[in-house]
């Protein structure tokens, strides 16, 4: 899933590409992706792109008096077409969800991988009307999103894990399954540990989540759409490496897996050494 880091790469990829380009259409061809009627996609038509930007993990568009809002979801992707496409095939048949096309026949495909289809796309007046905007928390590289902000929001989350409400878009934006993986591993500390926590604790955590999302940037600064997954994948450090060894002390990448994801952690680093209860492998050993 793209989170924070990628998303705010594909903006500067996409907005050096389209920023003053004239649309000529938004091909839907996946139908279900599409949530909102009015206005409809036609009044994309002879607009042009203004500027491209980021709530959270969502991608907004600004073309002319509209935004084209878009959520990647688990599995979505933007790919950048430098020729004229051919015909966009029918739904259900390719993993193409949408297509934009400008005036020279240039633009980018929106496609979605898997059989579990969550990808979203907004043709709004104002990018508020988007209901996962609307209940977005501060973004963390804000400047205003300081450790003391940092301290409110684990405060307030009392005995919730730390995994989940790093995740939680609604107290903070942009941080996904993986690189709340990486920001608990840099910490030091267990995906189970209560949010509300002392404040060396808050400190070295605050620590972690800005060195670990501005070095992803970093990383990912320049690349076009087509290098980001590979450059994610390569920087991630425990995150979908089961059974590799730690980085930090050579101990071996331990996974949960609860609903239909799953996280990675190292004993040594996070938990003293003692491995964390998996559910489904439990079910499994009984």
């Amino acid at each position: 899933m793209p989170e924070l880091p990628e998303v705010q790469a594909l903006v500067t990829d996409l907005r050096g590409r389209l920023v003053g380009r004239q649309v000529d259409r938004l091909d839907v061809v996946s139908f279900a992706v599409l949530k909102t009627f009015d206005p409809p996609v036609s009044q994309l038509h002879d607009q042009s792109v203004l500027d491209v930007r980021r709530h959270g993990k969502f991608l907004d568009l600004a073309i002319g008096d509209l935004h084209l809002v878009m959520h990647l979801a688990r599995a979505g992707w933007v790919r950048w077409r430098e020729a004229a496409p051919k015909p966009a095939g029918r739904p259900g048949k390719t993993a193409l969800a949408a297509r934009l096309v400008l005036d020279d026949g240039s633009g980018f495909d929106v496609t979605e991988a898997g059989t579990k289809k969550s990808l979203a796309i907004y043709v709004i007046r104002d990018p508020s009307e988007v209901p996962g905007i609307a209940r977005l928390g501060p973004d963390p590289l804000d400047e205003s999103f300081t450790e003391e902000r940092f301290a409110e929001i684990l405060a307030g989350s009392g005995r919730s894990q730390i995994k989940g409400v790093l995740r939680n878009q609604s107290l903070i934006a942009g941080i996904g399954n993986a690189y709340s993986d990486e920001i608990l591993h840099v910490a030091r500390m267990s995906p189970y540990k209560p949010a509300a926590m002392g404040s060396d604790d808050v400190a070295r955590l605050y620590e972690a989540l800005q060195t670990t999302l501005r070095e992803a940037l970093e990383r990912a600064d320049g690349l076009a759409a087509s290098e980001l997954k590979a450059e994610k994948k390569s920087g991630l450090r425990v995150h979908g490496r089961t059974g590799e060894a730690c980085p930090v002390c050579g101990d071996t990448i331990r996974q949960v897996t609860f609903a239909d994801t799953n996280f990675q952690y190292c004993p040594t680093c996070q938990t003293g050494g003692k491995p964390l209860a998996d559910r489904v492998l439990s079910r499994l050993l009984k």
